[in-house]
C-alpha cells in the first residue's frame, strides 16, 4: 500500500463520523431520486399498459336516451375509430348492515362477447357467461373491502325492484382506477362498488332495450378532440345529451394525472434540496481539512508527489462518502420505493403495479450524486493542488479580529467574555457561517414542506365537512322529483330538517371561452349546504347571477359583473345570458352555484329537484338508512361524517409514514451540518481550546465556546428555513392547483414548533456527541502541535 494510501486509511478512520454522516446525505439524496422518480415511472408504466390493454376510451358521452341504430352515426364522425354503447345507472344494494346504505355503478356489458372499449380485467374468476342475466362482476377494491369472493351473491335494488346477483368474477376497468361514490370526493370501498352486468339485466330494467344512455369513442391520432366533441354534442342534443368530454376530464384519469403531477414536482424539488446539501457539505469538510493540513501537503510536494497525485489523495474522501451513501442509498431507495407504491395501492386500482427501479434510474440517482459530490469536492481540491510548497510550510495568516456589527452597535456589552468570543468567531467568518446556517435551515424547510402538506388537507376537509357540507345525511334522485317531496322527508321520524337542491348540466360560454358544468341550486336562506370562500366567510346567493369558482373565473376570464351565455343541457335546453355575481375562491372542484329558485325559472323548470340534504337525530339513522334502501327513487345516500372518517383513516397511514420519511431526512441534514461543523472546528481551533484549559478554564466553559458557535447558527437557522419553507409552499401552492383541488396556504402553528424543537434537538444530541469528543482531547497531545 503506496504511503498516501496508508496516509487515507488512517483519516478515513480519524473521520469516520464525519465521513458517515456526509454519505448518509448523499443516501438520502439517492434514496430520494430512486423512491419518487421510480414511483413515478412505475405508475406511468402501469398506467399506460393498461389503458392500452384495456382500450381505455379517448371521449365519453352521457344522455337520456337513443336508439341503438344511432351508433353508426356515431363511428362515422371525422377521426373516429371505434364507437361503443352502453347503459349505466346507480342502485341501492342491501347489505347486511344498519349505516349508511352502499351503491353500485351498474355497468353494462355486451351480452355476448367482450367490450369494444374501456374493457374489464379480470382479476379473481370469470367473465360472464353468454345469456346469463343474474351474473355480474364487481371491483376488486370494493370485494376487497366487503369480503366478496367469485359464487357469492348480492343484492341489489333495480329501479325499485330487489334483485339477487351472482358475483362471477372480480377485475376492474380503467375508468374506474380511482372509484369515488356520487357526492363524494374520496374513496369509500366498503360502500361503493362497480358492477359489470349483461346489457340483458340492465336494458330491460331500465327501459333501455335496444337503446342507450352512455356512448364512448376512441379517435384516431390525428383527429381533433375538440371538434370531435362538438360532432357528439350536435348529434346527440335531440337525445338528451348531456355534453361529451375528453379522457383528460374522465374523474378516474383526472385524478391519477393530478397525482402525477404531485409526484414529478415532489420528485424534482426534494432530491436537489438534499443533494444541495451534500455539496455543500463535502465544500465544508474538505476546505477545512485542506486548511488544518497545510503542513502536510508542503511535505508531500517537497517529496515529490505531483499536484494530480495530492489531488487525487484528497479528492478519494468524496469518493469514499459517495461510494458508501451510493450503495445506502439504492438498498434504501428501492426498499422506499416499494412502500411508497404500496401506499398508491389503497387508493388507485392499478394492475400490474409494481415498483420497478430500471438500471437507467439507478444509474442516473448515482451519477447526479457523484457529479454533484464531486462539484462540492473539487473547489477545496483545487486548492490543495494550487497551494506552493514554500507557501504551505508557513502557518497560515491569522485571521483579523475587528469588532464585528454588533458590537460596532453597542450590543456586546450586552454578553459576556465567552458570549463575545463566540459572536466574534460567528462574524469573522460571515460566509462559512451563513451556509452552515443555511444548510441546517434546510432540514427546517424540508419539515415545514412535508407538514404543509397536511396542514393543508386538514384545513381543507375541515372547511368542506364541517362547515360547508352542514347536513348529516345527503340523497341523491335517480331523476328529478318535484320540490314537495322535502315534505314527506320531513314527515319522516328522525328528520328534523331538510332542504332540497338541484343541478342541471350546462354550458358556459364567455366569446370563444366554453366549459361544460353542472350548476347548483340551493335555498337562498340554507343551513345545510352554505357556500364559503377560502377564509370561511359565507357568499350569500343572489336573486339574480352565478357564483362560481375563482379557478373556472380565471379560465373563462371573466369577473364579477361579466356576463356569461348559459346554454342549460337538459329539460328545453334554454340559452339564457347571466352575470357574475360573485368570484368563490375554494378548494375543491369546479362550481357554479345560484339561488334555487331563479334557477328553476331561467331554465323554463318547474319546482323539481334532484337531491335533499337532512338534519337527523343520531338515533333515528339506522331505522332511515332502511328506509333510504327501499325509496325506488334514492340512488345515492352519504353522509359527510362518514367520508370525513374515511378519509382521515386512510390519510393517517399516509401520514405516519411520509411523517417517519420526513424526519428521518431531515434528521440526517441537520446531524450532518451540525455534527461536521463542530467537529471540524474542533480540529482549527484543538491548539486554542487546549490553550484555554490549561489557562484555568474549566471543560464546560470550553465546551461552551465551541458549541455556542453552533448553537448561534441552528437558532438563526429556524427562521430562515421557515422562511424558505414558506416560499416552497407557496409555490407549491400554486403549482398543483387542479380541476379537482386546489392546496390552500395554510401552515399550522404547530407544524412551526415541531420542526423547530426537531431541529433543536437533533442539533443538541449532535453536540453532545461532539462534547464527548473534547473531553478526551489530549492537552499535550494538542498543545505539542507544530506552528
Amino acid at each position: 500500500m503506496s504511503p498516501l494510501n496508508i496516509k487515507l486509511r488512517r483519516e478515513l478512520w480519524s473521520l469516520r463520523g464525519q465521513i458517515v454522516s456526509i454519505a448518509l446525505v448523499v443516501a438520502v439524496g439517492i434514496m430520494s431520486i430512486i423512491t419518487m422518480r421510480g414511483s413515478y415511472d412505475s405508475l406511468v408504466r402501469a398506467q399506460q399498459d393498461y389503458y392500452r390493454q384495456s382500450r381505455f376510451a379517448d371521449v365519453w358521452v352521457s344522455l337520456v336516451r337513443a336508439p341503438q341504430t344511432l351508433m353508426p352515426v356515431l363511428e362515422s364522425l371525422p377521426g373516429v375509430t371505434a364507437a361503443d354503447s352502453r347503459v349505466t345507472f346507480l342502485a341501492t344494494l342491501d347489505l347486511d348492515d344498519s349505516g349508511i346504505p352502499a351503491h353500485g355503478r351498474f355497468v353494462s356489458v355486451p351480452a355476448n362477447g367482450r367490450p369494444l372499449l374501456n374493457d374489464v380485467l379480470i382479476e379473481r374468476g370469470r367473465y360472464l357467461a353468454a345469456g346469463a342475466s343474474d351474473e355480474v362482476i364487481i371491483s376488486s377494491k370494493f370485494a376487497e373491502a366487503r369480503g366478496f369472493d367469485p359464487g357469492d351473491t348480492v343484492r341489489a335494488i333495480i329501479n325499485g325492484r330487489s334483485r339477487e346477483l351472482v358475483i362471477v368474477g372480480i377485475g376492474n376497468s380503467p375508468e374506474h382506477i380511482y372509484a369515488v361514490p356520487p357526492g363524494g370526493l374520496y374513496p369509500e370501498d366498503d360502500r361503493y362498488g362497480v358492477f359489470w352486468a349483461s346489457r340483458d339485466l340492465l336494458g330491460p330494467a331500465y327501459n333501455m332495450d335496444g337503446a342507450f344512455n352512455e356512448a364512448v369513442l376512441s379517435l384516431s391520432d390525428d383527429a381533433n378532440p375538440q371538434a370531435v366533441i362538438t360532432d357528439v354534442d350536435r348529434v346527440l342534443e335531440q337525445y338528451g345529451g348531456l355534453g361529451a368530454y375528453p379522457r383528460a376530464d374522465q374523474p378516474s384519469n383526472l385524478i391519477l394525472e393530478a397525482e402525477l403531477d404531485q409526484n414529478r414536482v415532489s420528485g424534482a424539488v426534494i432530491p436537489m434540496i438534499f443533494l444541495g446539501v451534500a455539496v455543500f457539505l463535502l465544500y465544508l469538510v474538505l476546505g477545512r481539512l485542506i486548511a488544518t493540513q497545510r503542513g502536510e501537503i508542503a511535505v508531500l510536494k517537497a517529496f515529490g508527489y505531483r499536484n494530480r497525485e495530492v489531488g487525487m489523495h484528497f479528492l478519494m474522501f468524496a469518493v469514499v462518502a459517495v461510494l458508501l451513501g451510493g450503495a445506502l442509498g439504492t438498498l434504501g431507495g428501492v426498499y422506499l420505493g416499494d412502500a411508497y407504491i404500496g401506499i398508491y395501492r389503497q387508493y388507485f386500482n392499478l394492475p400490474g403495479l409494481e415498483y420497478r427501479a430500471t438500471g437507467g434510474l439507478l444509474l442516473f440517482a448515482f451519477l447526479a450524486c457523484t457529479l454533484g459530490a464531486f462539484a462540492g469536492a473539487i473547489a477545496a481540491v483545487l486548492r490543495a493542488v494550487s497551494l506552493p510548497p514554500a507557501e504551505a510550510m508557513r502557518p497560515e495568516a491569522p485571521a483579523n479580529f475587528r469588532p464585528g456589527i454588533f458590537e460596532r452597535l453597542g450590543l456586546g456589552q450586552l454578553l459576556g467574555s465567552a458570549g463575545r468570543m463566540i459572536l466574534r468567531n460567528v462574524e469573522r467568518k460571515p460566509l462559512q457561517s451563513f451556509f452552515s446556517s443555511l444548510g441546517i435551515a434546510m432540514s427546517v424547510a424540508i419539515l415545514t414542506i412535508g407538514f404543509f402538506m397536511f396542514d393543508s388537507i386538514n384545513y381543507m376537509m375541515d372547511l368542506q365537512f364541517r362547515q360547508v357540507q352542514r347536513e348529516d345525511i345527503s340523497l341523491t334522485f335517480r331523476e328529478v322529483v318535484p320540490d314537495s317531496i322535502a315534505f314527506d322527508l320531513s314527515a319522516l321520524d328522525g328528520v328534523s330538517r331538510v332542504e332540497t337542491y338541484r343541478t342541471i348540466a350546462a354550458r358556459l360560454r364567455a366569446g370563444n371561452l366554453e366549459d361544460e358544468i353542472a350548476i347548483q341550486g340551493f335555498d337562498g336562506d340554507g343551513q345545510l349546504r352554505r357556500v364559503l370562500n377560502a377564509d370561511g366567510e359565507r357568499i350569500p346567493l343572489p336573486a339574480h347571477g352565478l357564483v362560481i369558482s375563482s379557478l373556472l373565473a380565471d379560465r373563462l376570464q371573466v369577473a364579477v359583473g361579466d356576463e356569461l351565455l348559459v346554454e342549460f343541457l337538459e329539460g328545453k335546453r334554454f340559452k339564457r345570458s347571466l352575470p357574475v355575481a360573485a368570484v368563490l375562491d375554494d378548494f375543491l372542484g369546479l362550481s357554479v352555484i345560484m339561488e334555487k329558485t331563479a334557477l328553476w325559472q331561467i331554465s323554463g323548470e318547474s319546482a323539481v329537484v334532484n337531491g335533499a340534504f337532512l338534519t337527523v337525530d343520531s338515533t333515528a339513522r339506522p331505522a332511515l338508512n332502511q328506509i333510504f334502501k327501499q325509496f325506488p327513487v334514492v340512488t345515492g345516500v352519504s353522509s359527510p361524517d362518514t367520508m370525513l372518517e374515511s378519509f382521515r383513516e386512510q390519510l393517517a397511514d399516509s401520514m405516519l409514514v411520509a411523517s417517519a420519511f420526513l424526519l428521518a431526512f431531515a434528521g440526517v441534514i441537520a446531524v450532518g451540518v451540525v455534527y461536521n461543523a463542530a467537529r471540524i472546528s474542533l480540529s482549527e481551533r484543538g491548539r486554542e481550546l487546549a490553550s484555554l484549559r490549561v489557562m484555568g478554564f474549566h471543560r464546560s466553559e470550553v465546551a461552551t465556546l465551541l458549541l455556542g458557535e453552533q448553537g448561534i447558527l441552528t437558532l438563526v437557522a429556524i427562521p430562515m428555513g421557515l422562511i424558505i419553507g414558506y416560499g416552497i409552499c407557496y409555490a407549491m401552492a400554486i403549482g398543483l392547483t387542479t380541476d379537482i383541488y386546489r392546496i390552500p396556504f395554510v401552515i399550522d402553528p404547530q407544524t412551526i414548533v415541531i420542526s423547530a424543537l426537531f431541529i433543536i434537538i437533533t442539533a443538541a444530541a449532535s453536540a453532545w456527541v461532539v462534547r464527548r469528543r473534547l473531553h478526551r482531547l489530549s492537552l499535550v497531545d494538542v498543545l505539542k502541535t507544530r506552528e
